[in-house]
């Protein structure tokens, strides 16, 4: 039996890769590393809490002992554990530099003192920046914009630091923008959905033409595991679901499929430094065998889906402090 070290896995893409890891293999034993900060959420993870295979550890990736310990019974570690929303790097950098820089260095001390099999940092495309045209490979300049990008770049660059220097078996994954299940709704697609559920305003950011490339979660676990498998170490991989869509493409998607009125559609002041597109090239991906499974609408509507038959999941979150943090964000 492999044990994992999942950090991070109560949030988002960590509690969907869990749920992969889980269901795909029986020969896994996965331990879930999570502080449970505000989008950290055990109610993503209440069909497997039981499952003998899983175990939760409260704790701080920046706890050197807890770490310490965790990491002596571990084959793999996967770091998903970081602050995420570009919007909160803004106003509290501090936090970001400290989870995403030090809790990665933390994690990869740790790691070169055991004799792990495989460590995959989980990076994101945002460390490349914004391109006009064409689309941005592994070997390409990291330009972050944001508080956030660049915690994220700083954690990616360590962790290669750490192969070259100390032999750590590092693999990094450089993803595009995620959508699917348990998303926390301060993300663009779950708030618009959920407001848009509740026949509340949808603020887009400036004239709503910043472009992503999306791609459905259980794709990107997917694309993780492909990686872990069959990737070299030291290598970055982007991981991306060939989906560009503009935010208001997202926006009238979203209006189109739950019959609502473009009257909810409000343009709202942009946040600084908003970058205008993201695109990555995962040409290397492809030519080595892996490509994504999902269809963009297909799996759309299998997101907006869910949201609506889960309303009391995220009704408990947006009636919380997110709630304060959301009519400030997006004051009129």
């Amino acid at each position: 039996m492999k044990t994992y070290l999942v950090t991070g896995g109560a949030g988002f893409i960590g509690s969907n890769y869990i749920h992969y890891l889980l269901g795909k293999y029986k020969d896994v034993n996965v331990v879930n590393l999570d502080k449970l900060t505000y989008a950290g959420n055990l109610d993503n993870l209440k069909q497997v809490e039981n499952d003998p295979r899983y175990k939760f550890v409260k704790g701080d990736i920046c706890d050197e002992k807890l770490v310490n310990e965790l990491m002596a019974d571990a084959d793999v570690v996967v770091n998903f554990a970081a602050e995420s929303h570009v919007d909160r790097s803004i106003g509290s950098p501090d936090d970001f530099i400290k989870t995403d820089n030090f809790g990665a260095f933390t994690l990869l001390e740790a790691a070169r003192r055991t004799h792990i099999d495989r460590f995959v940092q989980i990076s994101t495309d945002e460390v490349y920046g914004s391109i006009d045209n064409g689309s941005f490979v592994e070997t390409d300049p990291l330009m972050p914009s944001s508080p956030y990008s660049a915690s994220k770049t700083g954690a990616d660059r360590i962790a290669f630091s750490y192969f070259v220097t100390y032999g750590v078996p590092v693999l990094i994954t450089r993803c595009s923008n995620n959508y699917g299940p348990f998303h926390y709704p301060e993300k663009l697609i779950p708030l618009f959905v959920t407001n848009a559920i509740e026949d509340k305003d949808m603020p887009i950011y400036g004239d709503g033409l910043n472009v992503r490339d999306w791609i459905y979660v259980e794709d990107h676990c997917d694309g993780i595991d492909f990686v872990l498998r069959n990737g070299e170490l030291g290598e970055v991989y982007n991981i991306g679901g060939g989906n560009e869509k503009t935010n208001l493409e997202i926006t009238d998607y979203v209006l189109k499929k739950l019959d609502k009125p473009d009257s909810l559609k409000i343009f709202v002041k942009d946040r600084p430094g908003h970058d205008r597109r993201y695109a990555i090239d995962c040409s290397r991906l492809k030519k080595m065998g892996w490509k994504p499974n999902y269809d963009f609408e297909a799996a759309m509507d299998k997101t907006i889906q869910w949201y609506v038959e889960n309303v009391e999941w995220w009704k408990k979150i947006k009636s919380g402090e997110y709630m304060e943090y959301y009519k400030n964000q997006y004051n009129k």
